[in-house]
């Protein structure tokens, strides 16, 4: 028994520890469905210098692949030049591909990102105003960030630093990945003179370690996304691993959001029961594994279409129908009134309640867990489908275990404080209106979170 305990806390310490202590390049800081772009201009004598680099997170890396090939970096840097413009003194001056490069480094979940490099030069005698402008896939989310520094030649007046903040996107400023750069344009003025820089506009930057809870996020997902990837899945370890995220999606549930207020508020307004809130946390499962599913499959077979923007589509779905879900609920509580308190728990508890339950799961679990996403196109991508699908379900129960046991806490305070007001006439006529006040709720809550998938598109 002691050697069969020993090899079971051996496994499981062989699957949890390099997730939980990988290092930062095992997760892109800005997020897995991010394109991240650096232009570093110097302005010479003889020309003008542009390092241009392109960093791709997890999933475009993915969603590139078929296209990468002996000559993709020359193509991409090709296209990146006629997308960049280049004014001096009022000309419009082309670019010049020197130099091209790609390369792979690992990522979560089994997944790469990637870099694309490219070394753009422009034949121009630099003197007067200088408008440059990058409107390279312009589309997808990310960190865009330009520096210009002068090389012999003094700029004037420029809209952006001489140095990147980020070591040419290898070290994001931790204190700006909640806003992160965004500079397309940037404008000054060359003149002659100014000292030798040898050609160097960058300068040096570093991550520094976010508080508590970021960090236990943070780690959290690594863990999740980290299973994926153990180089020798055995059936304990691939049991252990189901486990695990059992346990890592109700952990995640924990996090704000995930639709408790909306369950709270459902819950309340219909003077909900125990077996509501299970029907919730079941339908909640059922969905996210679908959506995880649909969604990774649709991903991988369309390479141009951008994660970021089926997730913000898909939140505003879950809005819309969330807001839904609320004028019914406040249409029914008007209609309610007049038959004063003691009638609440005689009505609703039929097909309309059961359809409300439905579709408040159905909001609940129709935007997947980008970490799920890894996941399953990690497993797709190390071949390994099926555990990637057995993971997000596990995943999945976990979340709904956290929220069928928040729904059912929910009932029991409802149904105490329905008991409590009963013992006086005011406190019963306030507990007559509060389905008003949680169908407003509700309403509002499902409208902001349309409201604000919306403006991500």
């Amino acid at each position: 028994m002691k050697a069969i305990r020993i090899t079971l806390l051996s496994a499981l310490a062989g699957l949890l520890l390099p997730a939980l202590f990988a290092g930062p390049a095992a997760a892109h800081p800005l997020g897995n469905f991010t394109v991240n772009h650096y232009n570093g201009l110097v302005v010479t004598p003889g020309g003008i210098g542009n390092l241009a680099v392109v960093d791709l997170a997890e999933l475009p890396t993915l969603q590139a692949g078929p296209d990468v090939d002996a000559g993709y970096a020359g193509r991409r840097c090709a296209a990146l030049a006629t997308a960049q413009r280049l004014v001096v003194a009022g000309t419009a001056v082309p670019w010049r591909v020197a130099e091209a490069g790609f390369a792979y480094a690992p990522g979560l979940g089994g997944l790469r990102t990637s870099r694309l490099t490219c070394r753009l030069t422009a034949a121009v005698r630099a003197s007067g105003p200088v408008e440059f402008t990058d409107a390279f896939e312009q589309d997808r989310i990310g960190w865009r960030e330009i520096s210009a520094a002068g090389d012999g030649v003094r700029l004037s007046g420029s809209t952006v630093p001489a140095a990147s903040v980020s070591d040419e996107l290898r070290a994001y400023p931790e204190d700006l990945l909640s806003d992160p750069l965004d500079q397309r344009t940037a404008t000054f003025t060359a003149s002659a003179g100014g000292p030798a820089t040898g050609g160097s506009g960058t300068a040096p930057g570093g991550l520094a370690t976010g508080g508590p809870a970021g960090e236990a996020f943070a780690a959290l997902d690594r863990t999740f996304t980290g299973l994926i990837g153990s180089d020798a899945l055995t059936l304990p370890l691939g049991l252990l691993a189901v486990g695990l995220a059992v346990v890592l999606g109700a952990g995640h549930a924990l996090i704000p959001g995930h639709g408790k207020t909306v369950m709270a508020a459902y819950l309340a307004g219909r003077r909900g029961r125990p077996r509501d809130a299970v029907v919730v946390g079941a339908t909640v499962t059922a969905t996210h594994t679908a959506g995880v599913l649909v969604v990774g499959l649709a991903l991988t077979a369309f390479t141009t279409l951008a994660g970021e923007t089926v997730l913000s589509w898909l939140g505003v779905a879950s809005g819309a129908l969330i807001a839904v879900i609320g004028v019914r609920l406040l249409l029914n509580a008007r209609h309610r009134i007049p038959h004063g308190h003691g009638h609440g728990h005689g009505h609703g508890h039929g097909h309309g309640r059961r359809a409300g339950l439905v579709g408040l799961g159905v909001a609940g679990g129709l935007v997947p867990s980008p970490s799920a996403l890894i996941v399953l196109l990690g497993a797709i991508a190390l071949g390994r489908t099926w555990f990637g699908v057995a993971l997000v379900t596990a995943y999945g129960v976990g979340m709904a275990a956290t929220l069928t046991v928040t729904g059912l806490l929910l009932v029991k305070l409802v149904d105490r404080l329905e008991r409590r007001a009963a013992a006086g006439r005011l406190a019963a006529r306030v507990s007559g209106l509060a389905p008003l006040g949680t169908a407003a709720m509700v309403v509002l809550l499902g409208a902001g979170l349309a409201l604000r998938s919306a403006v991500a598109l």
